[in-house]
């Protein structure tokens, strides 16, 4: 079982954004819209895993900036 460390992954979300060239303001106005709105519409689960969590903020991310959460999505993966 593992906690959520919203601090954690909205340092990543940051640096990626940075990475991807998006200018630190905006970024964390959209990070901080995209991790509240993902945990909202997870509220009424009673078990949420790591996939589910992940593809939540990838759908919110996407709305402010899809290079981004393409970044996101492919975390850990080779692309």
């Amino acid at each position: 079982m593992s906690t959520l460390d919203t601090k954690k992954l909205t340092k990543e979300l940051k640096i990626d954004a940075k990475a991807v060239g998006i200018p630190s303001g905006a970024s964390n106005i959209f990070i901080e819209k995209s991790i509240s709105d993902a945990l909202s519409n997870l509220a009424d689960k009673t078990i949420i895993t790591d996939d589910d969590l992940k593809r939540a903020i990838y759908k919110e991310l996407k709305k402010y900036h899809p290079d981004l959460a393409y970044v996101y999505k492919n975390r850990d993966t080779i692309i």
